[in-house]
């Protein structure tokens, strides 16, 4: 039984309006990186590259050459909305 509730699910409106202000957007901007992520889910760094290489973060993250980059607002609705 999914003990989830559907009311408390963020929408695309719920996140922008909590990157708004000017500070948070210079803080986590659209595209983060892991250090980013990790500060922004207040989860150690080493737990974000265990999630990826989980498959726990599809279609929260890309990679750029070596480096993986985080989409903020698919992050942000994947660890609120559907857990990790």
């Amino acid at each position: 039984m999914d003990h989830r509730n559907a009311n408390l699910n963020l929408t695309a409106k719920d996140i922008a309006a909590a990157f708004a202000e000017s500070q948070w957007s210079r803080k986590f901007p659209p595209l983060l990186t892991v250090d980013q992520a990790a500060e922004l889910l207040q989860v150690p760094k080493a737990t974000i590259y265990d999630w990826r290489s989980r498959g726990l973060l599809k279609g929260c993250c890309r990679r750029v050459g070596k480096h993986l980059r985080f989409f903020r607002d698919h992050l942000v609705r994947k660890a609120m909305n559907e857990g990790i």
